[in-house]
Formats: C-alpha cells, sequence, structure tokens
C-alpha cells in the first residue's frame, strides 16, 4: 500500500492521477507539453493507493497514444542507477506495464525497451511477463542466456532458479527454454525441482497443528499468536472450533469471549458470531466499548460484519447512530442487508463519514453501494462529490454505479467522461448508460468496439448501444 502525492482534483495532473476520463479529455484539449509532463509525473511515480488492485496502465497507455509520446523518460526511469537498489515491484511495475499494452498497440519501441530491461533490469520478472504475453518466440529465446546467467550454477543459485520458474506468472518463456537445446536441461531439472518441492509441501505440511478440543484450539491460538503477532491466528482458531465445539462447550467459549486473553476471545467471539449464539451481540458490544486490546476489538467487529441474521440487523438499526467504530460496522451492514426504511440511517452515515473523514474513507465503499441498492436519490450531492474527490478508481466506479441508481442526469453527466475511465467495469457502466445524444459519445462508443486492447465485457456492453438486439423489446 502506497500513501502517494495526489493533486488537486480540478487539474490535469490530478485528473490524471485518479484516472478519470476527464483526465484524458483535459489532457487532448492542454498544450501538449503541459499534458506530456503531467502524464510522465504519473507514470514514473505510481499515483495508486493500492498498486495491485487499481488500474492505470491502459489508461495512460492510450493516452501515450493520443499524445504520440515517446519513451525517453520512461526509459530514463527504468534503466536509473536507482533500479540497482530499489528492486520493489512497485517503482517500476506501472511503467511496465504500460509499456506492455504499447506494445498490444504494435509500438516496436515498446517492445525493444521491455526485452533491453529483461535482460538487464532489476524488475526484469515483470518484463518478461509483459513479453511473455505480445512477443515471437524467437525474441523469447534470445532472452534466457541473459535471465539464466542471473542464477550461479551453484545449489543456491539453482534453488533460486526453480523458485523463479515456480512463481513465474507467465510461464510461456521457461517452456520455450525447455526446449531449447542449450539452456534445457537447466530449465527443466529447475521445473521438476520446483513441482517436487510443491508435492513435498502438500504432503508434509509443516504449519502448527492444534489439538482436538476448544480448550486446546483456544490455548493453540493465544499461544501462536503470542509468537506471531499479525498471523491472523484468531480466523484460523475459529475454523477450528467450529470443528470441535459442540452444545457442551458453550459455557467455556461464552467465558472465553468475555475475559480470555486477546487472542483466544477474539476466536471465541468470531465462533460463537458464526454460530448465532443469542449472547453474542452483548459479548460483540462489550469487547468494542469496553478498553480492550486492538485485537479483540478488531476480531469482534469482524465478527459483527459477518453475521447475517435477522437479530443482527435489528442490532445494527440501535447501533447505527453510534458515533464509533461499532456505529460504523452497523450502518455499513445496514447499507448491505437493510430494506428501504433503513435509507436514512445509511444516508446520514454516509454524509457523516465524508465530513469527518473524506472522499476515501474506507468506510464509504460499503455506505456508498448501499446508496445505490437502496436507490437513496437524497444521496446524489455526496456520490457526486465522492466521485469528483476520492483518489481510488474502484471507489469512483462504485460511485458512479450509485450514481446511475439515484441520478436521473447520469447519462448525460459523468457517464459520458466514464467512458474514458481507467478501470474497465466503470466504463462497461457507461457505455451502458451514456446518452449518445453527445458527438463524443458515440466516436468513443466505436473507438472501444474496435480497440483490439479493450475487455470483452466493455465491448459487449458497447456493441449492445451500437448494434442493439433488433428482437429485444
Amino acid at each position: 500500500m502506497f500513501d502517494p502525492d495526489i493533486a488537486p482534483s480540478g487539474t490535469l495532473l490530478g485528473l490524471l492521477q485518479r484516472g478519470r476520463g476527464d483526465g484524458t479529455l483535459h489532457a487532448l484539449a492542454a498544450p501538449r507539453a503541459e499534458a506530456l509532463a503531467a502524464l510522465h509525473h504519473c507514470v514514473l511515480h505510481d499515483p495508486r493507493s493500492d498498486w495491485q488492485v487499481e488500474n492505470r496502465s491502459l489508461y495512460y497507455a492510450r493516452l501515450c497514444l493520443d499524445l504520440d509520446a515517446g519513451l525517453d523518460e520512461i526509459e530514463q526511469h527504468l534503466f536509473d542507477p536507482d533500479d540497482l537498489i530499489d528492486t520493489a515491484e512497485e517503482r517500476t511495475g506501472l511503467a511496465l506495464a504500460v509499456l506492455g499494452h504499447l506494445a498490444s498497440y504494435g509500438r516496436e519501441d515498446a517492445l525493444r525497451l521491455l526485452r533491453r530491461y529483461a535482460a538487464t533490469g532489476g524488475n526484469w520478472q515483470w518484463a518478461l511477463d509483459e513479453l511473455a504475453l505480445r512477443d515471437e518466440d524467437t525474441e523469447l529465446r534470445a532472452l534466457a542466456a541473459a535471465v539464466l546467467a542471473r542464477y550461479p550454477e551453484t545449489p543456491e543459485g539453482d534453488a533460486e532458479l526453480a523458485a523463479a520458474v515456480r512463481g513465474a506468472y507467465e510461464p510461456r518463456p521457461w517452456r520455450l527454454w525447455a526446449d531449447d537445446p542449450r539452456h534445457g536441461d537447466r530449465v527443466r531439472a529447475a521445473q521438476e525441482h520446483g513441482s517436487f518441492d510443491r508435492w513435498q509441501r502438500q504432503l508434509s505440511p509443516s504449519g502448527p497443528r492444534p489439538g482436538w478440543s476448544v480448550h486446546d484450539v483456544l490455548l493453540w491460538a493465544q499461544r501462536e499468536d503470542d509468537l506471531r503477532p499479525g498471523a491472523r491466528r484468531p480466523e484460523a482458531a475459529a475454523r477450528c472450533l467450529a470443528a470441535v465445539a459442540g452444545p457442551e462447550d458453550r459455557p467455556e467459549l461464552l467465558a472465553a469471549a468475555a475475559a480470555a486473553p486477546d487472542a483466544a476471545r477474539a476466536a471465541a467471539l468470531r465462533h460463537l458470531a458464526e454460530t448465532g449464539d443469542p449472547e453474542v451481540l452483548d459479548l460483540i458490544e462489550a469487547a468494542v466499548t469496553a478498553p480492550a486490546a486492538e485485537l479483540v476489538s478488531q476480531g469482534a467487529l469482524a465478527a459483527f460484519e459477518r453475521m447475517r441474521s435477522i437479530v443482527a440487523l435489528d442490532r445494527a438499526r440501535m447501533w447505527a447512530q453510534r458515533p464509533d467504530a461499532l456505529g460504523a460496522a452497523a450502518a455499513a451492514m445496514l447499507a448491505c442487508r437493510g430494506g428501504q426504511y433503513d435509507a436514512p440511517l445509511v444516508l446520514s452515515a454516509l454524509r457523516d463519514t465524508v465530513r469527518a473523514e473524506g472522499p476515501d474513507a474506507p468506510a464509504l465503499w460499503a455506505l456508498v453501494d448501499g446508496a445505490g441498492r437502496l436507490r437513496i436519490a437524497c444521496a446524489a450531492p455526496v456520490l457526486r462529490h465522492i466521485y469528483r474527490e476520492t483518489a481510488s478508481s474502484h471507489l469512483r466506479g462504485r460511485a458512479a454505479r450509485a450514481l446511475a441508481a439515484t441520478d436521473p442526469s447520469f447519462g448525460a453527466g459523468f457517464a459520458v467522461e466514464c467512458l474514458w475511465d481507467c478501470e474497465e467495469s466503470t466504463r462497461e457502466l457507461a457505455a451502458r448508460h451514456a446518452t449518445t445524444a453527445d458527438a463524443r459519445v458515440v466516436e468513443q462508443l466505436r473507438r472501444l468496439a474496435a480497440d483490439p486492447v479493450e475487455e470483452a465485457e466493455v465491448q459487449t456492453a458497447v456493441r449492445s448501444r451500437i448494434d442493439p438486439d433488433p428482437r429485444a423489446v
């Protein structure tokens, strides 16, 4: 996870960092030098708060094509001396992914840069994966010597090579190299070694195993947490309790949920919540409100959020107006599973969360979804604010879906710019809702329909608008 420095949403840089469709439209209307400077800043300084989830690479690659951008800045970034020191994927991953998309569009200079980086760069595995999807067999075979030279022919080097083969996201290059007369023996040995290691781990798991009783499971959960804090043992212990606990163990579980050491208490709370014990809601309230360790309070909240009973919903209606974490969890439950009569509570929680924590608060995800699910028309203004200001492209997409359900102006408003959004799910939504009275919409729909890199779901939605089924009513 990152904590990137995001520019204001009203600036070109801020729009591009967020991956908004308006970012592309503004960049194409801005002076080219200004647009290229903002684009390169985004590609070389990943603006995503969660780079493993949010999409930006295709969005930036398309803008590179529209602006006819060169690759000198990306090349300097990839081959900077820092690449030998900072080997973290997040430093170069976005730039390599952008190059991969440019290669898909036929940019030979992007392919050459990826090949060079795969041979010499620190994050070579990412570059090799990009090439595996797009490059010719002969070019991939030519990289074998450079990649294998990274691993000395020693027991340690062979073990590292086996781990690299086993962990490869795209196996195509390794399969090609396994058939190469010059390198095949070593690559095949690494493949067999990796398969043997996986088989050994499956046959002989080395993880700790609790005894076969409630007391043993709770003791194991606490002991493991003491040894390795943050190892999420309460969740594993709760799954074990589901297998070993019987009705006769309820008094011990209730006692543990009330006053056991932290990890054992969290495990007992989760088990009681999953079995729907009638006393668990009071125990959850006590764990969150009374002075307790974070492990206990977070475990209690997680246990409550997983409950599906009518009793839990009724209690959520009582807790939803609380100004604490329990109130936030209750509002989220109502947003996800409440009825139409819960709309005022969800709307109040949505407004209060934005006011107190801003447009990127984690609690907003469920509340935004709830505003759309319950079709709370009064929520449209705050949803529009979240859409404009959030730095999370996923939260913006959720806000767009909620606006499609609550805001009659969405089709002629935000849906238009969503056709250029960085998230494919948001583009798909826009393809279904954007009004075709805007000439830009028709042009972009045609472009997406013909784009060889666009996702199939988006193109299906686009074609339903361009060439609707005449049999549909």
